[in-house]
């Protein structure tokens, strides 16, 4: 069996209530929970959340809620590891034949049923621990600066300086979407950014984080307009 664990803690500060505010006429995490209902790959779909109103509308999109999250797992610094594994361990206690777990975020307007499935494919492929959403910078960082306190700048690799950049290796970064795991990975707490993690690779033009204001109006017009493509 297979469960998909979105967190979604109630306490968001940059943008408030952000897990179910309106995106696009649906709320927020209502996305995440219908991507992965479509994908047809899980036994159980539950959201990890400390808030009762979050709880409330995300069984109101199909998703379940079996339990609250406990308050030692609800605060600003909480890794989301801890989050999945509690998940994890609590599915396991239930007798579910848990064999894999999928971290996604509430925060994922963007993820797509296919890429939920590569990502499951990816993980099976091989010995892996992780599989998850990654994609490539949009500008190649062995050329990135630094501002000095004095005003300057000053490279962080100035080795390259005259490197072109299609001589430099591409660099990939979390796409912030979903993170397969096997159960035991996530209760061990093992590292997602490491060897034993597979990325599954996601245009950059479906890539956004959603963190602030700015973020948020973004998000809107890319998803808008990919909306209308489909038109």
């Amino acid at each position: 069996m297979k469960i998909a664990v979105i967190p979604a803690r109630g306490g968001s500060k940059r943008i408030p209530r952000k897990n179910i505010k309106d995106f696009c006429g649906k709320p927020m995490i209502a996305w995440s929970i219908e991507a992965a209902k479509a994908s047809g790959l899980f036994g159980h779909i539950i959201v990890s959340t400390d808030d009762t109103e979050i709880a409330a509308v995300s069984k109101q999109w199909g998703a379940e809620v079996p339990f609250m999250r406990p308050a030692e797992l609800s605060d600003d610094h909480t890794d989301t590891t801890k989050v999945i594994a509690h998940a994890a361990k609590w599915a396991l206690d239930q007798g579910w034949p848990v064999t894999a777990v999928c971290c996604i975020y509430a925060t994922a307007p963007f993820v797509q049923v296919d890429d939920l499935k590569r990502g499951l494919a990816a993980l099976e492929s091989g010995d892996w621990a992780y599989a998850f959403a990654a994609t490539d910078f949009a500008a190649p960082i062995f050329r990135a600066f630094k501002l000095n306190d004095d005003g300057g700048i000053e490279m962080f690799f100035p080795e390259h300086f005259l490197t072109r950049s299609q001589d430099l290796p591409t660099a990939l970064h979390d796409a912030g979407q979903f993170y397969w795991g096997v159960p035991a990975a996530w209760i061990e707490g093992k590292r997602i950014f490491n060897h034993h993690s597979a990325p599954v690779i996601i245009p950059r033009w479906r890539v956004q984080d959603i963190d602030t204001e700015d973020d948020w109006i973004r998000a809107e017009l890319i998803f808008n307009q990919l909306e209308g493509l489909k038109s």
